[in-house]
């Protein structure tokens, strides 16, 4: 017990010599670090003086060059400154000489205005005195003397005017004629094409006389369906081995011509195969004339054109006017027109269709009522072709023209058919037709003269006064009008002017 006692007492002994010792261990250990660490941080206070010592230094020195380059820009700017007090000085003193010597110019300039407007004065009462002095003697006021001599003077203006104008309006037109008659000569030189020998077909040669009797078949069933399906008239006479037909469509006239030579080459003929060859028939003459259409048009060179006006044109191969196929006469007018237009500065692609087309009514004369210039038009303004091809082909005919290529075209149509061989027609027969006329208005009641112009485009009838009122003129012109619409054939449209002129007549008695 007492061993364990002291065993206690020795651990705890123990222990208490190491707690002991350790905390002298540890005191001796801190103190030490504390030495260090002391050393330490008086090393850097005395590297920091160091340090703030240098830096004091570069301050007072960068201070000092400042103050420097401070005093030397200062002394810089005095220098310019005194400077430009220098120059301000020079220039007020020059300015305050310029103002003494303007000043003393503008005492002279008022001085001398002064001295104007004393003579001025003057000058302005002697011209009163003279003013005065010429209307006594003239026995005029100045504002009517004034008024005399601005009329006189607008006189010699006008008639130096009216001389001029006359002259340049002369010299105008000797050069305007000079100038046509090289454009038309030019033209027609330009273009030369084959002279027309064609005439509108009204007869078929049939092989022999028997032939004939088939046509016309038992009863007379075969030709009378070849009527009803042709809408044409078939003449049978007493001339051997023909058959003529009539029609005033030239498009029916020619199915009917392809459709009895188809039944002449097949020999079946009989009301069946009539229909049925007419049929084909009329396949063919439409294929025909739109290939005719597209020949011209291409022929012509014109672009643009719809497919109801290329095939209406070609309806035009098949109508013939004083024997002249109108197709052929219409590419030449396009042709012409074409080259009279460049000639004279206009659009050459619109001269060319609007002279293309100027006959385009004549394909419809058969089916709408109205001169053919008319119809023409409303078809081109229809198929939406530019306005002055509309109008060019309207006014073809007409004297008074609104636009240059309604001339142009007229021109051209002119030239087309004067060529020589162009249309088949004897002098007789045109001295015939005029004759036939005049006789027709001279049969009216009232009509002292008449004449037929324009190679029969137009008829003039001078009437009575007295017996003929502005009434009865306009009613004597449509009768003039229809009647030679229902006794003559005349190709286009006539044009019949009646005019009743009064005239008021006295006479002066004898001078003494």
């Amino acid at each position: 017990m007492n061993m364990i006692i002291a065993v206690i007492i020795s651990i705890l002994a123990s222990g208490l010599v190491g707690v002991a010792a350790g905390y002298v261990a540890r005191a001796f250990f801190a103190n030490g670090e504390l030495r260090r660490t002391k050393d330490a941080v008086e090393g850097q206070l005395r590297r920091a003086e160091a340090r703030s010592r240098e830096i004091l230094v570069e301050a007072k020195e960068n201070a000092l060059q400042i103050k420097s380059d401070a005093q030397q820009g200062i002394s810089n700017s005095l220098r310019d400154i005194q400077r430009q007090e220098t120059q301000l000085e020079t220039r007020e003193d020059n300015l305050k000489k310029q103002n003494v010597d303007l000043k003393r110019k503008f005492d002279e300039v008022e001085n001398k205005d002064k001295s104007l407007e004393l003579e001025r004065d003057k000058v302005k009462k002697i011209d009163a005195q003279q003013v005065e002095a010429l209307e006594k003697i003239s026995n005029y006021t100045a504002k009517e003397a004034k008024e005399i001599l601005i009329d006189k003077t607008n006189k010699d203006i006008e008639f130096e005017l009216a001389k001029l104008y006359k002259e340049a309006e002369t010299e105008m037109y000797n050069q305007a004629d000079d100038k046509a008659k090289e454009i038309l000569a030019s033209s027609m030189q330009r273009f030369a094409s084959e002279v027309v020998g064609e005439s509108s077909v009204s007869s078929i040669e049939l092989p022999n006389e028997e032939m004939k009797g088939r046509i016309i078949g038992r009863e007379g069933r075969n030709i009378r369906a070849l009527e009803n399906f042709t809408g044409v008239d078939l003449i049978v006479d007493e001339e051997p081995k023909s058959i003529s037909i009539s029609c005033f469509d030239p498009i029916r006239k020619q199915t009917a011509i392809v459709a009895i030579n188809s039944l002449i080459k097949d020999g079946r003929i009989h009301p069946a195969r009539i229909e049925e060859l007419v049929d084909k028939a009329k396949n063919e003459v439409n294929r025909e004339i739109k290939k005719a259409g597209q020949k011209a048009v291409f022929d012509t060179n014109i672009k643009g054109l719809n497919g109801e006006v290329v095939e209406l044109m070609g309806r035009l191969k098949f109508r013939y006017s004083y024997g002249e196929n109108v197709l052929q006469h219409s590419v030449e007018v396009g042709r012409f027109a074409g080259i009279i237009g460049a000639q004279i500065g206009l659009d050459e692609e619109i001269c060319k269709t609007a002279g293309f087309l100027h006959d385009l009514g004549k394909a419809l004369t058969h089916e709408i009522e109205g001169p053919h210039a008319e119809i023409g038009a409303d078809v081109a303004e229809r198929n939406n072709l530019p306005s002055t091809v509309v109008t060019a082909i309207r006014e073809h005919h007409d004297r008074e023209m609104s636009c240059a290529e309604s001339y142009v075209v007229a021109a051209a149509d002119a030239i087309s058919a004067a060529r020589p061989g162009a249309r088949n027609d004897s002098l007789e027969r045109y001295i015939e037709r005029l004759t036939a006329l005049e006789e027709i208005a001279l049969a009216k009641e009232g009509v002292q003269k008449c004449y037929a112009i324009q190679a029969g485009r137009e008829v003039r009838v001078m009437v009575d006064p007295d017996t003929i009122d502005d009434i009865k003129a306009s009613s004597l012109a449509r009768s003039i009008s229809e009647e030679i619409k229902q006794k003559l054939n005349f190709p286009g449209q006539i044009k019949v002017i009646v005019i009743r002129e009064t005239r008021a007549i006295e006479t002066t008695g004898d001078f003494n």
